[in-house]
């Protein structure tokens, strides 16, 4: 039961027992900084029932809870608030239920479906910076829904047709003399992009060669069997090097949907537009819909020679993912540079009769720029995600030399070590800053084993499972428990913090809450470890209950860092 609920309870008690009446729903919220207390009791609403000033009726209920319960301790009232704070007793018993709940922080069943869809790359380019926070934010959004008890189905639309594309297949006939990845030695997916890159040069020096590109989109669609040769062949060059990354970064899906597929569906769908009157068709074939009565514009929803667009495909794949799943709703996690596309995508689905077009959400989130600017993947200027991921683990292997932190881990384990180091830094730098915010990410930066990182975390979760080892001989499983002292009761408030924490980040769709709920427990527990003895402590009882202590923070920490897709190692 949380604080709140238990003030709640025991006020209401309180309420019947001094006024002889049913209380309402009251009022309980924690207490905020300024003021002492754990909890904070609202009695404005009770004055009718009182029929005594706001001041009165606090001191009244808060007398009679300091009578009659022994988990509160004390009192103050500030005007109409009632601020009660908790005895050691209380805490006590919330970290005995802490340590024996197995589940400790997955939230009730709600009931929910939620769709989250991430990733989502074009098949012309390698995965980049800028994907590796659109993966970690989706799987991690993916994490905190499901803890707090959503079913959740993890997708990823892979937009693999289009004049993009086209352009990739336009310049490797023209360009690449029939290179493949055998022959050339590099991962497919970068192969394809060095065509793209090529392809923007040549569109500099040719402006004409657009025409020839929208020619082959043409022939795509018209099913033109060297055309589609050429496309099938390049795609899966792309798909066997974006299987690596995402291997290597820790990312999976439950369904991917291919825009191939899609975007006849979204054919369907603008010709039922038309059909209704909801779309026009143009003198020159193209196909609209005005939304300047909405305050926006005129939207293309087909070309003139009948190709489709982005929004095209969007909408179909939006009514079929809601009709094969029964989705309560949706989340695109996307750029913020898309936030227009979503909001004319939410208003043409309702103006084709979809209720649930207002289930659908956009996480919008900012970019990533470096230290030099922008990244442009036309230019080729792009930091590319698998250079990265083999960037920080050599940051990783060099960092924990010069800073002595691989102690006991023996040689073999040490290449996992690096990786796991490595990839926490990535993930928790990114994951740390609220989605909504552009970043900075700066590699060297995220590996520190000092302030808000990610393997200052992993560093103290090692340290813990140090300790546990040393103490391998003490029976310290079920203690009886001693008294905690005031630096274990910053702990444990801490710990209860946790379910909170998940359900918070959960409704904000912000993995930055547990980051930074990690970092507040892991700064507690080397406070704590600092000013108290553990394992020099002689008295039996307190010694089992501090160990006790430590392992659950251990494993709170293990499940909140695992929201964020980030491993701790047992040793470092």
């Amino acid at each position: 039961m949380r604080a709140e609920q238990f003030i709640a309870l025991k006020a209401s008690e309180a309420v019947e027992a001094l006024y002889g009446t049913p209380a309402p729903e009251l009022q309980v919220s924690v207490t905020r900084k300024a003021f002492e207390g754990d909890c904070t009791l609202v009695t404005f609403p009770l004055l009718r029932i009182s029929r005594t000033s706001p001041e009165q009726t606090g001191n009244a209920i808060g007398a009679w809870l300091l009578d009659n319960c022994p988990e509160i301790s004390a009192f103050n009232v500030v005007k109409g608030f009632l601020n009660i704070s908790f005895s050691e007793l209380y805490w006590r018993n919330v970290f005995s239920s802490i340590a024996s709940d197995t589940g400790f922080g997955t939230l009730p069943p709600t009931g929910r479906r939620i769709m989250v869809e991430f990733s989502s790359p074009n098949t012309n380019k390698p995965l980049h910076l800028g994907h590796v926070r659109n993966n970690l934010l989706g799987a991690s959004v993916s994490n905190l829904l499901e803890a707090a008890g959503n079913e959740v189905i993890k997708t990823t639309l892979v937009n693999d047709r289009g004049v993009h594309i086209c352009k990739s297949m336009y310049a490797w006939q023209q360009r690449f003399d029939g290179a493949t990845p055998e022959s050339t030695g590099k991962k497919g997916d970068h192969l394809v992009g060095d065509c793209y890159v090529e392809y923007a040069k040549m569109e500099k020096e040719d402006p004409s060669v657009l025409d020839r590109v929208h020619e082959m989109l043409v022939k795509w669609e018209e099913a033109d069997p060297e055309v589609r040769a050429l496309w099938e062949t390049m795609n899966r060059w792309v798909f066997d090097g974006f299987d690596q990354t995402y291997k290597a970064l820790g990312i999976s899906f439950d369904k991917t949907y291919y825009e191939h597929d899609t975007y006849l569906l979204g054919k369907e769908l603008v010709q039922k537009g038309l059909d209704s009157g909801v779309f026009v068709r143009d003198p020159d074939g193209s196909v609209w819909c005005d939304l300047t009565a909405d305050g926006l514009d005129r939207k293309l929803l087909l070309r003139s020679d009948g190709t489709s667009v982005y929004i095209t495909q969007d909408l179909g794949t939006a009514e079929r993912r809601f009709s094969e799943f029964n989705l309560d709703s949706e989340v695109y996690v996307v750029g913020d540079e898309q936030n227009y596309h979503f909001q004319v995508l939410k208003l043409l689905l309702a103006k084709l009769g979809f209720g649930w077009a207002e289930r659908i959400f956009h996480l919008s989130y900012g970019m990533v720029e470096l230290p030099e600017g922008k990244m442009k993947s036309r230019e080729g200027t792009v930091v590319d995600a698998d250079d990265l991921i083999q960037k920080m683990y050599e940051e990783a292997r060099l960092t924990s030399a010069e800073a002595g932190r691989i102690g006991d881990v023996p040689e073999e384990e040490r290449d996992r070590l690096y990786r796991m180091i490595g990839l926490g830094a990535l993930k928790y730098f990114i994951l740390k800053v609220d989605p909504r915010k552009k970043m900075l990410f700066n590699p060297k930066e995220s590996i520190d084993f000092n302030g808000n990182t990610g393997p200052f975390i992993q560093y103290t979760h090692a340290r813990i499972r140090s300790i546990l080892r040393k103490a391998q001989d003490v029976d310290w499983e079920n203690p009886e428990p001693a008294e905690l002292n005031q630096k274990e009761i910053r702990l444990v408030k801490l710990l209860a913090a946790y379910p909170p924490k998940v359900a918070e980040a959960a409704d904000c769709f912000s993995p930055a809450v547990i980051a930074n709920y990690c970092y507040d427990l892991a700064k507690e527990f080397n406070q704590y470890y600092h000013d108290t003895p553990v394992l020099k402590e002689e008295d039996k009882g307190v010694l089992c209950t501090r160990l006790k202590l430590i392992h659950t923070v251990s494993q709170v920490l293990a499940k909140a860092m695992g929201l964020l897709g980030i491993e701790l190692p047992e040793r470092m």
